[in-house]
């Protein structure tokens, strides 16, 4: 039952993280919205000013990378809770941009200000607990 609830686990956020690289790699508009609204955000913040700009160019590419590397490891029995740690780590700042950024939960995806209804914020929370739930069951592989 554990295996296979883990790979139901691993299933999702790979899904999640893959699907989303099209979008980060190709510069969809959705993508270019998420982080100017970010990059934005931090150049208000004294200490992120220096590298706002940059977030917001180059943001999508480094957590689509991120992610990718995540993916892969999270594929790989021997390496899956270092990409449940590596993912917990991406998704936690998702998290925190969408609660404490002008992000928000329910964000705007295009020019025409519609919103994706929280669904991206809702995925990014299931992931978070899934990548807690394979750190637990690899909490064994950690302490090594």
């Amino acid at each position: 039952m554990k295996k296979a609830i883990t790979w139901l686990l691993v299933i999702y956020i790979c899904f999640v993280f893959i699907q989303s690289l099209f979008f980060k790699f190709a510069g969809s508009e959705e993508t270019v919205i998420i982080f100017s609204t970010i990059g934005n955000w931090m150049s208000g913040v004294g200490f992120l000013k220096p590298i706002a700009d940059g977030f917001t160019s180059y943001g999508g590419y480094l957590v689509g990378i991120v992610e990718l590397v995540a993916s892969i490891l999270l594929l790989i029995p021997r390496t899956r809770v270092w990409g449940a740690l590596l993912g917990l780590v991406v998704i936690s700042g998702a998290i925190f941009f969408h609660l404490f950024t002008p992000l928000g939960v329910v964000r705007v995806v295009d020019a025409a200000g519609n919103t994706d209804g929280g669904v991206l914020f809702i995925m990014a929370c299931g992931v978070w607990l899934s990548c807690l739930v394979l750190v637990f069951f690899g909490r064994r592989q950690l302490i090594r």
